[in-house]
């Protein structure tokens, strides 16, 4: 007896999900049975305000049985949604063969606070006359409430100017850190929602610990605070519903009280200064004595700009123990975690009252193997601790991040037992979507690498860096990871949130700041490639997740900045004005350059047409019609001006390097002949470097690519598979367990490119890992029915290794492809394609007849659709299930 089941209920692609202030949520979910080519018929979604069941009565919509294989991103239409309210829903699907499910299991989704009128609360901060709110110190709040028995539900809001941690009757209230995380401040603020229930009881005291965090603290490399503002403030609701009916509401209002608190210091970058003398025991206990403690006062900020959050929070995602006590030849006692990471260290120590203990954080250690900070420029990533004495004492930082593998430590009793620390790993808690391995074991580190700095580096914005003092959301970074982060986590969530901020710092006339939230000031912006983030990441995000709205919310953004290129200089057709990064780093940039050597109004014009194309193509998406043929025709007669401009007429390109040939192939600026003849000069160039790449930030994500998809797949293998500098390798024979921000972080000899630019965890350079999803696995999408609706699976074997294997959680399940190769020549494939999804699985094969697919036949096999051989190749239309395939 076949099965049908529907499971995995989303709402805005996450679980469960509490504050939003989405009109319309959407809803996802997942099919699995156990038949071939099973495709969703139908579906019906019922959605009810009350927990006990879906009675006609309590239903706020019911989509009735609806004709649709859309399983994704079905918006909410039933009657309008109110703030503060609890939603209960649940799916119920049809195939087409009018097999139904059971209902789904009943998830639930929380609105938020709507409007600025459903905020009751005030601004509150310490009352300058008697605490300064200004100082470096974190201050405390507290206010004691009692409530009446019988509480139903309590769902709780807060927000701050800075930094805040909330306490509810002495336990941390949610897991999450950093709150309310980093957006343009400016313009948008994140309100975070707790469900409370639990921690509530008749008598209650509630605590909140205010900090700098990016608000208030330093941020960028010239010192620079207070950017967004001077004083920290909070803003805090917590409503209960009584069994009764009745409800009751807490506030932040001028009946709070403060103190100073223990946290002496705590930056970002700097690390913090803890001091448990100073520690308030019990005082977000109910019954704790506050009369000590001084007034508060309202601060007068807007609520407008007040949003709910759309990404998963910031949390401690998993532990490393240290894997070894070092003792450098300087004398220093070094912790190596064995990973360069980003978080904190907790630890246990047990020492008299007033003594001082320190742990400073780097990420290498020099060629004499000490501890090395010269990379970290101005930031201290230093954390010191001062012990109240006489007891075993164990903590963490609270507001500060580190990015680090080496720990040196100062002041703590010998010997050193390395059980008594641990590193908590940081970053925003994104679902992990992929897998990739293969028979080398060199690019399997090289993915936990690309892995490993995504998660530094996701760090509620799309940092450069997580250690020295920048970690800044740089958009040329972010846009040319992107493709590669959504293959290993699930990012719509957190570049979704990104976007918005984005489009918040957008300039008037279109032109985007290199970094968001924007901290550099008005005359940092609009570089190409840096600014493209404003239109490559919200059509790879569509494209990954079929996530139509995104393009919708941010089209009106994309068009703004390929209009802010067009209005530059004189020749509409050709970017030739203005400052522009060029080929960052490039290895072919004159001495004491940054910059490679590529012609950066020949990056411009191609980013230009790039970007325009991919406006056209989501006006066609939006069914903009009149904008689609304008920016279409734009899209054309840049690609001919690119031509008159940047190619003879032999076929010659003008800038004679390899990313100049890259950006022209990618972007399909060439066709026929001239595409054939820069193909084999960029082969060229790339063999007359000894098979080595002198690309920089913007051709590298590209180059293996063009080589494969141009007739040059072997040569691209043989350039990924580099073992000696520059390659992707390098770094990993050089025991990197990151990506560096330069190929040669640390040269052979054992010493450091410049202290004043050089990251050990930098994922730029980690969109290598695309290439092996898509081109060695052969996991790509069909842009027609984006998100993986439509999947193509074509791997190709001839990638220099005997086996890889590669999945993908999409929206709809997980996507698998794998091979193998025999000894005899022969090579087996698997492959799994989700329900609700068809698949074209294209691959060689030498032999006669058709391979047999799961051991028959291919024209007979169970979920094959149709077959077709042409040159040695073999195309099959399959449905979903899991096929194993053997070929020559």
């Amino acid at each position: 007896m076949s099965t049908l089941h529907v499971a995995g209920l989303r709402c805005e692609y996450l679980q469960n999900p509490l504050g939003v202030t989405v009109k319309a949520p959407r809803f996802s979910w997942k099919l699995s049975s156990d038949l071939f080519h099973v495709l969703q018929g139908a579906y019906r979604i019922q959605v009810s305000k009350e927990d006990a069941g879906f009675a006609p009565s309590s239903l706020v919509w019911d989509s009735g049985v609806v004709a649709s294989d859309q399983s994704v991103h079905v918006e909410y239409a039933g009657e309008p949604l109110e703030a503060m309210t609890r939603y209960y829903y649940r799916v119920q699907v049809w195939d087409r063969s009018h097999h139904s499910t059971d209902w789904s299991e009943v998830a639930h989704w929380e609105m938020g606070l709507l409007t600025p009128e459903d905020w009751q609360a005030e601004w509150i901060t310490p009352d300058p006359a008697v605490l300064d709110p200004k100082s470096e110190a974190a201050f405390l709040l507290r206010k004691e409430f009692a409530l009446q028995p019988g509480i139903r539900r309590a769902a709780l809001f807060a927000t701050s100017l800075g930094l805040y941690e909330l306490q509810l009757n002495g336990a941390k209230v949610g897991d999450s850190l950093f709150t309310p995380g980093w957006t343009s401040y400016r313009h948008r603020l994140q309100v975070q929602a707790y469900d409370v229930t639990d921690q509530l009881k008749e008598t209650n005291a509630i605590g909140a610990t205010l900090a700098n965090g990016w608000y208030k603290g330093n941020l960028g490399w010239q010192g620079k605070s207070e950017l967004f503002g001077d004083t920290r403030a909070l803003l805090l609701q917590l409503q209960v519903w009584y069994e009764d009916g009745s409800q009751e509401m807490l506030v932040s209002d001028a009946s709070w009280r403060a103190a100073a608190g223990p946290i002496l210091m705590s930056e970002l970058y700097h690390g913090e200064s803890y001091d448990a003398r100073l520690e308030h025991p019990g005082w977000s206990l109910p019954g704790f004595d506050e009369t000590r403690w001084a007034s508060v006062a309202s601060v007068s900020h807007p609520k407008d700009l007040l949003v709910g959050e759309q990404s998963e929070r910031i949390r401690v995602t998993g532990q490393l123990k240290p894997v070894a006590v070092l003792r450098t030849p300087s004398g220093e006692t070094v912790l190596d975690m064995g990973q360069n990471m980003v978080g904190r260290m907790r630890f246990t120590v047990e020492a008299p009252a007033g003594a001082k203990v320190t742990l400073q954080h780097a990420e290498v250690l020099d060629k004499e193997g000490n501890f090395y900070t010269g990379n970290l420029r101005s930031a201290k990533q230093t954390v010191t601790y001062v012990c109240k004495g006489g007891v075993e004492e164990t903590y963490e930082p609270t507001f500060s991040f580190q990015g680090f593998r080496y720990v040196k430590l100062e002041g703590f009793p010998e010997p050193i037992d390395p059980e008594r620390f641990v590193g908590s790993v940081i970053h925003t808690d994104m679902e992990p979507a992929g897998f990739f391995e293969c028979s080398n074991e060199l690019i399997n580190k090289l993915q936990s690498n690309i892995v490993w700095g995504q998660r530094g580096n996701f760090l509620d914005v799309p940092t450069d860096c997580p250690q020295r003092d920048e970690r800044l959301g740089w958009t040329g970074d972010a846009q040319v990871f992107i493709r590669t982060a959504a293959f290993n986590y699930g990012v719509a969530p957190f570049f979704t949130k990104w976007l918005k901020d984005l489009m918040a710092d957008q300039r008037p006339d279109g032109g985007v700041p290199f970094v968001i939230p924007n901290v550099l000031g008005e005359t940092s912006h609009s570089s190409a490639a840096w600014g493209d983030a404003a239109v490559i990441c919200p059509w790879t995000i569509y494209l990954c997740y079929g996530d139509r709205r995104i393009l919708e919310e941010q089209y009106d953004s994309m068009k703004s900045w390929v209009e802010y290129i067009r209005s530059q200089g004189d020749n509409e057709l050709l970017w030739n004005t203005g400052f522009h990064f060029g080929d960052w780093l490039g290895l072919d940039a004159k001495e004491n350059s940054y910059i490679g050597a590529t012609p950066k109004d020949l990056i411009a014009t191609a980013f230009y047409a790039y970007s325009t194309s991919l406006v056209a193509k989501t006006a066609v998406v939006l069914g903009h019609e009149q904008e689609a043929e304008q920016y279409g025709k734009l899209h054309e007669r840049i690609v001919e001006e690119f031509a008159r401009e940047f190619i003879t007429p032999n076929g010659r390109l003008a800038g004679h390097t390899q990313t100049s040939h890259v950006l022209a192939l990618m972007f399909d600026l060439v066709q026929g002949e001239t595409k054939a003849r820069l193909a084999a000069t960029l082969a060229s160039y790339v063999e007359e470097q000894k098979v080595h790449l002198t690309t920089g930030f913007v051709g590298t994500p590209y180059l293996c690519h063009v080589l494969s998809s141009n007739g040059y797949h072997e040569l691209a293998v043989k350039l990924m598979q580099q073992e000696d500098y520059p390659s992707w390798l390098y770094t990993v024979r050089q025991g990197a367990t990151t990506i560096w921000e330069h190929w040669d972080g640390i040269k052979e000899d054992g010493s450091f490119w410049s202290d004043n630019m050089n990251s050990y965890n930098h994922y730029a350079y980690g969109a290598i890992g695309d290439w092996l999803y898509r081109v060695v696995c052969g996991i790509e999408l069909d842009e027609r029915l984006p998100g993986y609706k439509r999947i193509v699976l074509q791997p190709n074997p001839n990638s220099g290794l005997t086996y890889a294997r590669a999945a993908l959680d999409s929206l709809y399940g997980v996507i698998r492809s794998e091979w193998s190769k025999a000894g005899d020549g022969s090579i087996t494939y698997s492959f799994e394609v989700p329900a609700n999804t068809t698949a074209l699985i294209r691959f060689s094969s030498t032999g006669t007849p058709t391979p047999l697919v799961n051991g028959r036949s291919a024209s007979a096999a169970d979920g094959v659709l149709s077959v077709n051989t042409f040159n040695n190749q073999v195309e099959l239309e399959v449905g979903s299930g899991r096929y194993t395939i053997i070929a020559k």
